[in-house]
Formats: structure tokens, C-alpha cells, sequence
């Protein structure tokens, strides 16, 4: 195997480790701990963005290339990210007032 593709499948592994890591962590939040339900969600919503921020730059790459390529993606994945789940609660919303 040669040193880079050892390098990388090191980087893949690394950041498969900080997800599961991530993953567990919110799970014990949620199950496992008294603490008030907006203290938790509050914890979740901060573990979550630190899971996106694992996914970006182990698997999605998003350091690698031109800075205005890594601009034009984020801002791509992002509004794609919105109009799913803002439609996805229209049709929720629009389901639920006609039923």
C-alpha cells in the first residue's frame, strides 16, 4: 500500500472514530442524563454541528481544492439542505390542515 493511500485511509478512520464518537455522546445526552430538555437539545444542536463539521472535512473534502470551488459547494449543500427541510415541513404543515 503506498504511504498516501495509507495516509488517507488513516484520515477516513480518524474521522469515522470522531463520528461515532460524536454519535455516542449525543445518544448518553439524550437517554442517559437528568438534565433539563433545553439544556439537552441545546447539547444535541452543538454535537450535531460539530458532526457536520467531522463529515465535511474527513469525507466531503471540503479543504481540498480552490477556495472559491469550497465556497460555491458549502453554499450549494447549504441551500439544498433548507429547501429539503423547509419543504419537507410545508408538506407536513400542508398534510396536517387538510386532514
Amino acid at each position: 500500500m503506498s504511504q498516501q493511500k495509507q495516509a488517507s485511509a488513516k484520515h477516513h478512520v480518524a474521522g469515522y472514530a470522531f463520528s461515532l464518537v460524536l454519535t455516542f455522546v449525543a445518544l448518553f445526552v439524550a437517554l442517559y442524563t437528568s438534565l433539563p430538555a433545553s439544556v439537552k437539545l441545546i447539547g444535541i444542536v452543538v454535537l450535531a454541528i460539530l458532526q457536520m463539521v467531522v463529515q465535511l472535512i474527513y469525507f466531503m473534502h471540503v479543504t481540498e481544492g480552490s477556495k472559491i470551488y469550497q465556497l460555491l459547494s458549502l453554499g450549494y449543500g447549504i441551500f439544498v439542505a433548507i429547501v429539503v427541510v423547509a419543504g419537507s415541513i410545508w408538506i407536513m404543515l400542508y398534510n396536517t390542515m387538510t386532514q
